[in-house]
């Protein structure tokens, strides 16, 4: 894991304009671990992210459904974009299919610690979203799969 990069956002354009530079850079096998508390924007950075994917239409909250997908086509790359907040153990993320979600896609991963973590993964840009005012400030760690494409 790399050193912390703080980006600032101060309004949501700046999260839209951060959404869209990690859209452009994800992989297969990517895993973005969105952190913060409750209001931080993990679900707005996630929405960016789909939109810079090519997304468009509504992305609802995958707070009780825990996981929505997202084809390829039409986008860039498949998303499984999951809710663990719900989540008790992390032993539930294997007991609802999380690895059969995660094969061939990008797994946007809101409260990761819910499903274990994946800051040890190599493919684990972890962002931490704090509020600072009235905006944010991202915490970004990347894995070494990340390291020269940081968006």
């Amino acid at each position: 894991m790399s050193a912390a990069t703080l980006i600032e956002l101060p309004d949501l354009n700046a999260m839209s304009n951060l959404g869209q530079r990690i859209a452009e850079s994800l992989r297969e096998g990517d895993v973005i671990a969105l952190e913060g508390g409750l209001g931080a924007g993990k679900t707005t950075l996630a929405r960016a992210i789909l939109s810079g994917l090519g997304h468009e239409g509504e992305v609802p909250s995958p707070t009780f459904t825990i996981i929505e997908t997202y084809d390829a086509p039409p986008l860039r790359v498949a998303v499984a974009h999951a809710d663990f907040y719900r989540l008790d153990d992390p032993s539930e993320a294997i007991e609802i299919g999380l690895d059969d979600y995660r094969e061939g896609a990008v797994l946007l991963a809101e409260w990761p610690d819910h499903a274990g973590g994946f800051a040890h993964e190599a493919a684990c840009l972890s962002i931490l979203l704090e509020t600072q005012g009235k905006g944010r400030v991202a915490v970004v760690k990347a894995g070494a799969d990340w390291l020269g494409r940081m968006p």
